[in-house]
């Protein structure tokens, strides 16, 4: 097993050299394209044309071992291929646009009966002679352990011309997924550019069948980008993961095939960018299922502290010759349970909001947890007077309202709030509780 790695990674043999560079190529394009298609909310179109591409691939054979010639060449078979798949993405939008049939229904409609024509004349090449030998079935589940030279600069040359498009038509294709509209109004011509979208989804589509099969080559589409997306929210990044997963995708799982022969290439590839995407979905610095429970966590501590602060100000505010606040008074203010107050105090603590009595269980706010506390009180109380004056919410029902919003206002939407209730408040003066008997302001 371990000579048999290292002649793998070492690249020792002329097969194992075809097959990586093919596929690596064929998983850098198609990441890269993946990222538009997801983008663009059409990552099933692929799947669609793939299958759409099966009766080409049977008929292509079928005319050409009629007419004499050499119904197995893989570029009259992949020619085949991209015309009923074109074929096919036309029938989709025929039915889109000229019924009440929405997109999904259409593709599910082009993909089953497509599907059931190419294999009713994969049947019929098959009882041709030297029709079961054309090995037209390995366009299902994909041949990458059988592709000769020419098929791997095939692809890696279509796979380049793709991704050249892609680059050169950045910024159109960029405007075209995320507004189309807005597009449209500049003078962009989006029909062509949908078009050449979609081409390029063709090609890569029809290049993947020799590699991964028509039942697995959307994933070569859809699992790096969605992968990517995990990562980051810029395009650019999201291009370059997606494109990176796609290629390593492709080089582990061929090199795991060539380990062991008995393994599909096509399965290995696809599950290998699946564990791919198990990785993103868990540790994704951006939307990794952790990064955001971590950040909820985050956000819901720095919440309660800020629950804390505000309850504690509101406190001394009304009766400012007290000198703490007790455990008891705290836990009936907000209703938390003792271990979560316990939680909250010790961090408000630990970063110096407040000072504790550990024996009488009293807390006061610092000079520091003072000024924090007013700042968070103000904010507050600058939105619910908002709420009140311009949005129509009863005072009895605004605090909740504010208590949504008030943690992600940024400094520049608490300098609009005052510049709105000006009127209200006067030059820098705190609003009172709208809970109270009165919503005039009082001095700071």
């Amino acid at each position: 097993m371990t000579e048999q790695l290292w002649r793998v990674i070492s690249l020792q043999d002329h097969n194992t050299r075809v097959v990586i560079f093919g596929a690596a190529m064929l998983g850098l394009a198609a990441g890269l394209v993946g990222c538009f298609t997801l983008l663009r909310r059409r990552a099933l179109v692929g799947d669609a044309l793939a299958h759409a591409a099966l009766p080409g691939i049977a008929i292509a054979f079928l005319w050409v071992t009629a007419m004499g010639g050499d119904g197995r060449s893989l570029p009259v078979l992949l020619a085949g291929a991209t015309a009923s798949g074109m074929f096919g993405i036309a029938s989709i939008l025929i039915i889109r646009r000229g019924t009440r049939i929405k997109e999904d229904a259409a593709l599910g409609i082009v993909l089953s009966v497509f599907f059931g024509l190419g294999l009713e004349l994969l049947g019929i090449a098959q009882q041709m002679k030297n029709g079961n030998k054309a090995g037209l079935e390995s366009f299902i589940y994909g041949k990458t352990a059988s592709m000769v030279a020419s098929d791997a600069w095939l692809i890696a040359i279509a796979s380049l011309i793709c991704v050249v498009i892609c680059v050169g038509l950045f910024k159109e294709f960029k405007l075209l997924c995320f507004d189309e509209a807005f597009a449209g109004s500049r003078g962009y011509p989006v029909v062509l550019l949908d078009a050449a979208l979609m081409s390029v989804v063709v090609v890569i589509t029809i290049i993947g069948l020799q590699a991964v099969g028509l039942v697995l080559v959307i994933a070569l589409l859809v699992i790096p980008a969605a992968s990517a997306r995990f990562w980051t929210d810029r395009l650019v990044w999201m291009m370059v993961l997606s494109s990176a997963i796609g290629m390593v995708g492709c080089l582990v799982g061929a090199a795991a095939s060539a380990m062991l022969p008995r393994l599909p290439s096509g399965a290995m590839i696809v599950l290998t960018t699946g564990v791919g995407f198990l990785i993103s979905f868990f540790v994704g610095a951006r939307r990794g299922l952790l990064i955001r429970m971590w950040r909820r966590r985050s956000l819901n501590a720095s919440i309660d502290r800020q629950h804390l602060l505000r309850e504690l100000y509101e406190l001394f505010e009304t009766d400012p010759s007290r000198l703490s606040v007790s455990w008891e008074e705290l836990v009936q203010a907000r209703s938390w349970s003792n271990k979560r107050l316990r939680k909250i105090l010790e961090q408000a603590s630990s970063d110096g909001w407040i000072s504790e009595n550990i024996t009488k269980m009293e807390f006061a706010l610092t000079k520091r947890g003072e000024s924090e506390a007013r700042r968070l009180t103000r904010r507050h109380r600058l939105w619910e007077l908002y709420l009140i004056h311009h949005a129509d919410i009863a005072p009895q029902r605004v605090d909740r309202d504010a208590d949504a919003i008030e943690h992600v206002l940024e400094p520049e939407t608490v300098a609009e709030l005052e510049s709105l209730l000006n009127a209200e408040l006067g030059e820098r003066r705190m609003p009172t509780d709208p809970h109270a008997s009165s919503t005039e302001g009082v001095e700071a």
